[in-house]
Formats: C-alpha cells, structure tokens, sequence
C-alpha cells in the first residue's frame, strides 16, 4: 500500500458519536442563537453538522429537547415536568407544583441551567424571544395533550406556568423574605391548590 493510500482521509461517518454528538449540539446552539427556536428546524441543524436528520433524533428525540441541551438542561429535566401532567386529575395541581419547585430549588446543574436561562430572558431580549418561543411549543404540543377534555388547556397550562415562575423568581432570583424563607412543602401545599384551581377550574 502507498503512503498516499496509507494517509488518505476516512470517509463516511464520523469517529465516535460522542463526537457526533457534540457537532450536532455546535450546530444546534448557533441555529438557536441566530434563527431562534421556531425557525430552527431538525434538518437544518442535520445539514449543519453533516449528518442525517435521524441521528440528530436518535441523539435528541425532538426540537424542544435540543434546545434544552443547548442550554445544559438535560432532557429528565423536561421530562420530569411534562410526567406530573400524567395520572389522576385529582392532585395534579400538587403534583406539577412539586416537580417544577423542586427541579428549579434541588441545586443541580439543571437548576442552575434553568436560574441562568430565566435570569437571561428577564435582561436580553434575544434570550427572552428565544424562551418564549420554547415555552409556547411546550405549553401548546406537549403539555396541553395532557389535559385531556379541558378546551382552553394551553390557556390554563400558560397561566399555571406564569404563576409557578413567579414563584420562582419571589424566593429564588428576587427573594422576596416571606417567600424565600417558607419551608419549601408549605409553598408546594398552597400553591398547589392554586394551580389544581387554574388547571382544572
């Protein structure tokens, strides 16, 4: 074999799918930064990083997932909030209170991804444009499905989602003293009841 032979390029797929991987999480971030979340689409982000639009789903599985990796929030995290819809109607509103306070409050690199994400939206606007389209798809293709018989569910599951962050924002970014220093179970309890309220009607 030539020493040309011996040092040509491999081509074909990359080495490694970590290496994919990371490419196509490159691709992602720039897509969003420029184009923003509903512009952005799976494809494009494929071409971007050079290769089929399926690995990009078999890596990520959907837009709403990706866009969260790009701001280092794992896909459990949105998981764990879209499961508190499933089950009885009865107690989801304690349900989905507890799930998005703890994930925001439990300190982790999830938590602390969602703190800078919301701190972003509330001083840049391009964050903020960002973050409203990704809310809006959540609310509307993910969440609302799961309110199953309720007509204005987008409406309600917005409205539950506002109120949960403003939550958020009084004990955690602004820490508001009665807010920020109640034990953590008592503001589940009341504003559980609240949000079943908003929910369910």
């Amino acid at each position: 074999m030539s020493e040309t032979q011996e040092k040509a390029p491999r081509r074909g797929r990359r080495a490694g799918a970590s290496n994919t991987r990371d490419a196509v999480l490159a691709a992602a971030k720039k897509s969003f930064a420029t184009d923003g979340f509903a512009a952005t689409t799976i494809r494009k982000i494929a071409k971007d990083a050079g290769v089929d639009p399926a690995l990009v789903m078999q890596f990520y599985q959907s837009k709403d997932v990706l866009f969260a990796a790009s701001l280092a929030v794992s896909a459990d995290a949105l998981n764990s909030m879209a499961d508190a819809y499933e089950g009885p109607i009865e107690g989801l509103g304690l349900r989905v209170t507890r799930a998005f306070i703890k994930l925001w409050e439990q300190k982790s690199g999830d938590s602390e991804a969602l703190m800078a994400m919301q701190r972003a939206a509330m001083s840049s606007e391009v964050a903020a444009s960002q973050l409203r389209d990704f809310v809006q798809y959540r609310l509307v293709e993910v969440i609302s499905p799961k309110l199953h018989g309720v007509s204005d569910a987008p409406l309600r599951a917005g409205l539950a989602a506002a109120m949960l962050v403003g939550v958020i924002v009084s004990r955690d970014i602004v820490r508001v003293p009665v807010v920020a220093n109640e034990n953590q179970e008592t503001v589940i309890a009341l504003v559980g009841a609240a949000i079943q309220t908003i929910l369910t009607g």
